[in-house]
């Protein structure tokens, strides 16, 4: 482990958060909120820790995949506890758990929040904490990345670390290039939301916010009664859509680009994705026409942004799914499992891996009618080797595991059954609003400490798609070699 550049590194990415502050500094500012010195003292503060470390004398400069997986799951850790600083500062929120539990929902893009009363929050405070979802949406690494290239050789391996999905690849040679033209493409995403959203007749800061969240995934409004305070068919339906294409694979909106306008429906995981969100509006709209809404219109203009916003791993409301039918309640708990596209700013297990585990299951059954046959499993045109098939058994297990001791631990609560499990499923899949006291309509407020800061857990360990953190707690992992 090369300690050295690892605290380097990380002093390099509090000094981006340092600057990341400053958006919201300036909107504190404009607005002439007291919130405006939290700000100040919190980015002082933080570089007061981060330039010692970056000139940190290194004896090597290399980045070993030890390195960059330490690198990853510790500045997820250390961003969100710095992050918290201008919520307890201000005094916006009075317990530094819940500043924690915010902020790694928000650099998480979990969505998951513990505050009551929204809309009275300063406005620079509500622009920061929507704002961890746009810079913890594509990722802190890839964003360093992007801005500082010379972090050093060996950067690829902090961005496979991170980067959500099977096996990240690059766009162009140099991974610095690749990060680019992925924030290129994020930031044009953005824009054109903010652009229809303004048209929509949403105010400018609404708008950011809600950008902010849709492109991020992550889901935090400025609103107590999220998209649903609007009450606005056109700022839904750009919303939904914008929800959709944030959890597809951006690596195929590059593609496109070039030229490439079939490269979406010839994209195997990209017509899955597709279809389970076609077939689960379908059934939800089904379910809920008649019981809960009297127009079949009106069941799927809600059926529609719900499913969109679960599959996507968004959060974002605009009615209490609660009050739904059970069918419907289930459908959209599953989702919560199936999550977006490898490549996205989506979280949860991804449709790559779902579609590739069904692919499993129907190769063991074929495999037991014909013993002597020899099936192999194909993604796209290409047949996929038993390492690729053993690492996607191995991530499901992994992530299946993880939520059965999560649910035992909060349960420690004495919640009810649908609070608890849906608690743990919507963090660890980065989703935010779950049922029962985490709903629609409610928060994650009284939970206590112990439970929060185990979700917190959850939501970072699912961001990072487990690996980083379990390897924190592997003793040989911190064994110095190759120094």
């Amino acid at each position: 482990m090369n300690f050295r550049m690892v605290l380097r590194v990380l002093g390099i990415l509090l000094i981006c958060e340092a600057l990341f502050m400053l958006p919201s500094l300036i909107v504190a500012l404009l607005y002439n909120g007291h919130d405006a010195k939290a700000f100040f003292y919190s980015i002082v503060m933080i570089l007061a820790i981060a330039v010692p470390l970056v000139f940190i004398k290194l004896r090597n400069k290399n980045i070993y995949a030890r390195d960059g997986f330490a690198i990853v799951a510790l500045s997820w850790i250390i961003m969100s506890l710095f992050g918290a600083l201008p919520f307890y500062i201000s005094g916006a929120i009075p317990s530094f758990i819940d500043c924690f539990f915010e902020t790694s929902s928000g650099f998480t893009t979990t969505g998951a929040s513990i505050l009551t009363q929204i809309e009275g929050l300063p406005k620079g405070i509500l622009f920061w904490r929507s704002f961890t979802h746009w810079v913890g949406g594509m990722g802190v690494i890839v964003l360093t990345l992007a801005i500082l290239p010379s972090v050093g050789a060996g950067a690829v391996q902090m961005m496979k670390a991170e980067s959500p999905g099977l096996n990240p690849g690059k766009l162009v040679p140099r991974v610095g290039e690749t990060a680019k033209i992925l924030y290129k493409i994020y930031l044009v995403i953005t824009a054109v939301e903010v652009v229809l959203l303004l048209f929509g007749g949403m105010p400018l800061y609404d708008a950011f916010i809600h950008t902010f969240g849709t492109v991020g995934t992550g889901g935090f409004s400025n609103m107590n009664m999220s998209v649903g305070a609007y009450n606005n068919l056109f700022l839904e339906v750009v919303i939904t859509v914008f929800m959709f294409i944030s959890g597809a694979n951006f690596s195929l909106y590059y593609q496109m680009t070039k030229g490439s306008f079939s490269v979406l429906f010839k994209d195997e995981e990209f017509r899955f994705y597709l279809w389970v969100v076609i077939l689960s509006i379908v059934m939800v709209t089904m379910n809920i026409y008649g019981s809960v809404f009297a127009s079949m219109l009106e069941a799927l203009r809600h059926a529609s942004f719900q499913v969109v916003s679960i599959i996507s791993t968004t959060g974002f409301v605009t009615t209490d799914f609660e009050q739904w039918p059970m069918f419907s309640k289930i459908i959209l708990f599953i989702l919560m499992f199936v999550g977006g596209c490898a490549g996205s700013t989506g979280g949860a297990i991804k449709n790559v891996r779902i579609l590739l585990l069904i692919k499993i299951m129907r190769r063991e059954l074929l495999q037991i009618i014909h013993p002597k046959a020899v099936y192999s499993v194909r993604f796209g045109k290409k047949a996929l080797d038993e390492r690729t098939l053993t690492e996607v058994l191995g991530f499901f297990f992994m992530y299946i595991t993880i939520f059965i001791m999560a649910v035992l631990a909060v349960s420690l609560d004495n919640l009810d059954w649908a609070t608890n499990i849906a608690s743990v499923a919507a963090c660890l899949g980065n989703i935010g609003p779950g049922f029962g006291i985490v709903g629609a309509v409610g928060n994650y407020s009284t939970l206590s400490d112990f439970s929060k800061l185990v979700l917190s857990l959850c939501m970072i360990i699912g961001r990072l798609e487990i690996y980083p953190i379990l390897l924190l707690a592997m003793p040989s992992f911190w064994k110095r070699v190759n120094i």
